[in-house]
């Protein structure tokens, strides 16, 4: 009976140790388990993290690219300005320089003057504006529409159009006025006077009593030619309204 009892016990002792060993067991698995996803969770936090990263990268790339952008425009429209201030002042000049007579001297093959921009403005597109400067607005219109038949594909017939818009305006022509701006915006949308055509396009339609229309002409205008003197003419008219 001694031996039955100690049989027992060393069979409870075996089970007890087995039980012990598997509890072990499942606790190192356990803890394996959960250093394996700890280690997850932290991958994906990095991960994350260098998806945000690069998401701020992108993003102040894109930021990057759109001031550079919005730059470009700004100098393509003072080019735009400058040269047109540039065209006025050719014109001006040869004027000046018509009134006031030269000493003639005489010049052994001299070569026929260049016209264009590099040679400024043709002679009867100065004669023109001279004639609208004087405030001689009929004869003025009359030379301009004579360039323009002369000269269809001059770089000036933008500028000349343009002028016979403003000779209308200044004779409280405003419904020819209106047509002839609408017809510079419209035909030479890249001519530094297309800024300027709409702006007056608006005015005339303004004191038309077309307020309506006006105003989204005022509104393309600043849309179209955002950094031009005339946008910001029209932002004072629209402000003022």
């Amino acid at each position: 009976m001694v031996n039955g009892s100690r049989w027992i016990a060393f069979l409870v002792s075996c089970f007890a140790l087995t039980g012990c060993a598997a509890n072990d067991l499942a606790l190192k698995r356990q803890s394996e388990t959960e250093a394996k996803v700890e280690h997850l969770i932290q991958s994906s936090r990095k991960i994350d993290q260098r998806a945000n990263d690069l998401a701020r990268q992108i993003q102040a790339q894109d930021d990057q690219a759109k001031n550079v952008s919005t730059q470009i425009i700004r100098l393509e429209d003072t080019i735009r300005e400058l040269r047109k201030s540039q065209d006025e002042l050719k014109a001006r000049f040869i004027l000046l320089s018509q009134q006031t007579p030269a000493p003639k001297i005489e010049v052994v093959n001299q070569e026929a003057p260049a016209k264009g921009r590099d040679g400024g403005p043709p002679a009867d597109y100065v004669k023109a504006f001279g004639l609208y400067s004087a405030n001689n607005f009929p004869e003025a219109i009359t030379a301009f529409e004579a360039f323009m038949k002369n000269n269809p594909q001059s770089e000036y017939a933008a500028n000349a159009l343009y002028w016979i818009g403003e000779c209308h305006y200044s004779l409280s022509d405003l419904p020819r006025a209106k047509d002839i701006f609408f017809r510079v915006a419209g035909n030479y949308p890249n001519s530094p006077k297309a800024p300027d055509a709409l702006l007056k396009l608006g005015y005339s339609l303004a004191a038309m009593k077309e307020k309506d229309k006006a105003q989204a002409i005022f509104e393309s205008l600043i849309k179209s030619y955002p950094s031009s003197p005339a946008a910001a003419k029209a932002r004072e008219r629209l402000t003022a309204n």
